[in-house]
């Protein structure tokens, strides 16, 4: 029987309340049904994050390494199986085998103990970034993912009530010019499929290609909108525009666009932090802000 990492299930209580302290206490029972009826065989401890258990396996019928991904399904994750699916391992890690009434996937193992964050050089990293992102977001979202047309619409309803909850005029302003720039791009929403989480830390070192990214949160949706984490994650203010305009070149967007959908990102995650009760906007994500305005 697997234990569950006592940080695993705290995040669970936190963020999902009940049913994340039902996922936890199935969590056993679901990893011993998985291994036997996938036929695996546990090979390393468990490794975790914020809503999934991942166990380290090799197939018995053929020896093959892979991973076993247990996890609480929710909005961001219900469509990874339809997303690696669509990208069939093409900068991606491929899926071997899914259940889709729990989320449980089976796949390839890559080596967890080797992520681009550790790369020392951040230039070469966004180089390796960019090349990856651009392969998975030439692909068309497949049919019945949830949509970027859909969540534009809703932040741009909620920005008014969210704006009178910030403490700061510089705060304030900063939300209703993001909110401006969604609604120029708004119409047109797009269709390519976005990883929408694919930052330094979700792509693994691989024995089939060098890196592969991990771990979608997949939307259909403007390629623009998927360029944020890569320039706050391993923050660095002089190398942002860098950063953003290899990018850009890259995955071939036009640069005002891009920028459009970038504010959006941040945009998202301000309700997101007025939602959770905070009346002042701080970190990377409002600085990158800033920066592609000229501020």
């Amino acid at each position: 029987m697997i234990e569950v990492p006592a940080e695993l299930a705290a995040a669970q209580d936190r963020f999902n309340g009940e049913e994340g302290r039902a996922f936890v206490a199935a969590l056993p029972a679901r990893a011993e049904r998985f291994l036997e009826e996938w036929g695996l065989r546990r090979t390393g401890p468990a490794m975790y994050g914020m809503v999934s258990l991942v166990l380290p396996v090799t197939v018995v019928a053929d020896g093959a390494p892979a991973a076993l991904k247990l996890q609480l399904l929710d909005e961001e994750n219900e469509g990874e199986a339809a997303a690696l699916r669509a990208w069939d391992g093409d900068g991606a890690v491929r899926l071997l085998a899914e259940d889709p009434g729990t989320g449980t996937l089976l796949l390839e193992r890559l080596d967890e103990g080797r992520d681009l964050a550790g790369t020392a050089d951040s230039r070469e990293a966004t180089r390796v970034l960019a090349g990856l992102m651009a392969r998975l977001v030439a692909v068309e979202a497949p049919a019945g993912m949830r949509n970027l047309g859909d969540m534009a619409a809703e932040m741009l309803d909620d920005v008014t009530e969210a704006v009178g909850e910030l403490e700061r005029e510089d705060d304030r302003r900063l939300v209703r010019d993001c909110a401006a720039a969604v609604r120029e791009v708004a119409g047109e929403p797009g269709d390519r499929l976005l990883h929408w989480d694919l930052h330094f830390g979700n792509v693994l070192a691989s024995r089939r290609e060098p890196w592969l990214a991990i771990d979608p949160k997949p939307l259909a949706g403007d390629p623009g909108f998927e360029l944020l984490p890569a320039l706050f994650n391993r923050f660095d203010r002089d190398e942002v525009l860098w950063r953003f305009d290899l990018l850009t070149e890259v995955l071939g967007l036009d640069r005002e666009r891009a920028g459009a959908w970038t504010l959006g990102r941040v945009l998202q995650d301000a309700l997101w932090c007025v939602e959770d009760g905070e009346t002042v906007l701080e970190g990377e994500r409002p600085e990158v802000a800033r920066l592609l305005l000229g501020r």
